[in-house]
């Protein structure tokens, strides 16, 4: 393997580092593509539910650090949003 390559492999593992630690109390996966995208699954570890899967991931735009806390607060608003739109859902067909 090439100098760059090894660099790259380890960048995208301590990528994967960062991101899988961003989302406590729940868990997230995240798995390298044949494509070089990710695939992030942030789930309640205890019960199994998925609260958020995404495919195709672009890691071109991650950079820095900066870049992976910025997705990380993207992905916390998605989470927020989708649990108000849940419980919204509830409360309509509830009433």
């Amino acid at each position: 393997r090439s100098t760059q390559s090894r660099s790259s492999a380890a960048s995208d593992v301590y990528k994967r580092q960062i991101l899988e630690s961003g989302f406590l109390p729940l868990s997230c996966a995240c798995a390298l593509n044949p494509n070089g995208s990710l695939t992030i699954k942030i789930y309640d570890a205890e019960s199994g539910r998925v609260d958020l899967l995404l495919t195709g991931v672009s890691t071109a735009e991650l950079t820095s650090v900066r870049d992976i806390s910025n997705l990380i607060g993207e992905l916390r608003t998605e989470l927020r949003a989708g649990r108000r739109a849940f419980a919204g859902a509830f409360t309509h067909y509830a009433g």
